[in-house]
């Protein structure tokens, strides 16, 4: 037996959506406002590339063209900006990452700075 639907107003331009479980409107808010910070990638002549890939890949979540243009930017001229987060995401992607590539063996080097404006 089918679930009785509730009717819906498909012309209407109000969709009365239900809050996530364990967030309020004021924290969502608070979030797309809060100031934002680079991850920057460091360049070093150890860490092979094919590793600051796999770390890119893995830990940052991203496709294969970014994260192989992120790594010949850095290669290429130091440093690369990585991603752009609210600050407490943005120190715990770099600690994640600066830990991982010490336990492989790699100096590889994350820092942040704010996101100017």
């Amino acid at each position: 037996m089918m679930p009785k639907m509730q009717n819906v107003d498909l012309q209407s331009p109000i969709v009365d959506a239900p809050t996530a479980p364990g967030f309020e409107a004021e924290q969502i808010e608070e979030q797309r406002h809060a100031p934002r910070w680079y991850v920057i990638i460091h360049n070093d002549d150890v860490t092979p590339f094919e590793y600051v890939i796999k770390v890119l890949l893995q830990l940052f979540l991203l496709s294969e063209e970014i994260a192989e243009h992120i790594a010949n930017t850095a290669h290429s001229e130091g440093q690369a900006v990585v991603v752009v987060r609210p600050r407490h995401e943005a120190e715990r992607l770099v600690k994640v990452a600066r830990t991982r590539a010490r336990l492989d063996g790699y100096p590889l080097t994350f820092s942040l700075e704010p996101e100017p404006g």
